[in-house]
């Protein structure tokens, strides 16, 4: 079986999308981290910033599906849990070479404080400001600290007056949201710039014809049109299941030269969120161990596409460079089989590979420099990383193609990932065999949600891409908030 460079984190990630067992993204895949969403990571997005090509951008997503008005008390980080990016600079697969930890520290204050009001945020007077005058109604408000640790040294980023921009209540009580939230974006000492706050959750999926056992609203097969697959800026006929809904969101924009001096090579990152002296699973049925991370993720759908749901909570807790625990789970893909029974592939010809997927570990687990043999080993180690190609030159917001590398966007996913990626569509296709010369493989196959619909704000293409740094949409507000289905008046037919 002869896979391309860029074949197989496609093909791994497309049976995550469609398994009954997983979940969208990272939203809610494991058991016990379903239970804590301030550490919950959803998405994490590594690329090249269109803006300016010399830098890079880290994001992370978490607290999953925030229904925008779901008050009095809105959504915050997590004052015990450590945030941060993990950085391999030097393609051993150990992700330790640069962290970027960001802390918060929430406090009650401004003069409406003294009024003990059952709110977070009041418009007494309107909230304009994030500090200062204008700041009297946040009420509630979270600073936060940026530190790098690069080989053991700490080195402060950002003092704690840096404040997180609140959640979007609504126009009375912030009248000019963008204003606000363009107050949160910070220079860094570095040459670099952060933003921490909610975001529009830019992530788009069916996600209840998914979990309704792959039950696509076009039958037999969610198969796409030339026409329909063309245009990325119209759902055919899924339903984005996320329209409407908020993220909180922690946006790190970084000079290239302030992480490394070979501008030219390929670099591995994940994310990862961390409570001090929780206690986590380990294998092979021994006793609860001390640690402290609860949830990592770097490319999008492995923790539902590969793990067990028995693992899932030990790998969110596991580093990366240990993938190779997980090995069987990547070489034979339960969730392929499921798909070929589920829609009876094999009978119609169509049958998907399901076991020596060494294919899955080259592509997801190795560099391009590495031996691709499908193993792992101390001298040709397994880690599970997003991989970004610093060769590669971004490709401009309005010529991005949601299904990247398939279109012919080089800078798209498996090469890091951007905020519009359409990462179901790609897995699904790739997972069929599309690059792998299976006989599905020309299937144009897709969920039918092509697009983030009912983006808000300024500095937006058509199909919803946000231009500007932190790169997501403005969050949606919610007094006016709107979850925008199949079937309504705007929207595409189920």
């Amino acid at each position: 079986m002869k896979v391309t460079r860029l074949a197989v984190p496609l093909l791994a990630a497309c049976t995550v999308a469609w398994s009954a067992a997983g979940g969208a993204a990272s939203h809610r895949e494991a058991p016990l981290i379903a239970n804590d969403p301030a550490a919950d990571l959803t998405d994490v997005y590594f690329f090249r910033s269109w803006e300016n090509p010399e830098k890079v951008v880290l994001i992370m997503n978490v607290i999953p599906a925030q229904e925008p008005s779901s008050g009095p008390n809105y959504f915050n980080f997590g004052d015990d849990v450590r945030y941060a990016f993990h950085l391999d600079t030097n393609g051993d697969g150990d992700a330790d070479d640069i962290t970027y930890e960001i802390r918060f520290k929430t406090e009650l204050r401004g003069a409406v404080a003294g009024l003990q009001l059952p709110l977070a945020y009041a418009a007494l007077p309107p909230i304009t400001a994030l500090d200062g005058p204008g700041s009297d109604g946040l009420i509630l408000r979270q600073r936060y600290t940026v530190t790098q640790v690069r080989k053991g040294v700490r080195t402060d980023l950002g003092s704690d007056n840096m404040f997180a921009v609140p959640s979007n209540v609504g126009p009375l009580t912030m009248p000019d949201y963008e204003a606000l939230a363009a107050q949160g974006v910070y220079p860094l000492p570095n040459g670099g710039r952060v933003f921490a706050g909610q975001r529009d959750e830019t992530f788009y999926i069916d996600l209840g014809a998914v979990f309704d056992t792959v039950n696509p609203r076009r039958s037999p097969f969610p198969i796409l049109t030339d026409a329909e697959d063309a245009d990325d800026t119209r759902n055919p006929f899924g339903n984005d299941a996320f329209s409407g809904f908020n993220v909180n969101t922690i946006a790190l924009e970084l000079p290239i030269s302030a992480i490394t001096n070979k501008p030219q090579q390929v670099i591995g990152m994940y994310a990862s969120t961390s409570r001090p002296q929780l206690k986590v699973p380990t294998q092979r049925g021994q006793p609860l161990r001390a640690g402290p991370q609860v949830a990592r993720m770097a490319n999008p759908l492995v923790n539902e596409l590969i793990t067990g749901t028995g693992q899932k909570d030990l790998w969110n807790a596991s580093e990366p460079e240990r993938e190779a625990a997980f090995l069987d789970f990547y070489l034979n893909s339960r969730l392929a089989s499921a798909l070929n029974i589920r829609f009876d592939l094999p009978a119609n010809n169509l049958a998907i590979p399901t076991t020596d997927r060494t294919d899955l570990v080259n592509v997801l687990l190795k560099y391009p420099a590495q031996a691709q043999t499908g193993t792992c080993s101390k001298a040709n180690p397994c880690a599970e990383l997003l991989r970004l190609d610093l060769a590669v030159p971004p490709t401009p917001p309005a010529a991005q193609k949601r299904l990247t590398v398939l279109a012919g966007d080089k800078a798209g996913w498996p090469n890091g990932r951007r905020p519009d990626d359409d990462v179901t569509d790609i897995a699904l296709r790739v997972v069929a065999g599309k690059l792998i010369g299976a006989a599905s493989g020309n299937l144009l196959l897709g969920d039918g949600v092509n697009f983030n619909i009912g983006a808000k704000g300024s500095n937006l293409t058509a199909n919803g891409i946000a231009t500007a740094f932190p790169f997501l949409p403005t969050p949606h507000d919610g007094r006016n908030r709107r979850h925008i289905d199949c079937g309504e008046v705007g929207a595409n037919p189920c």
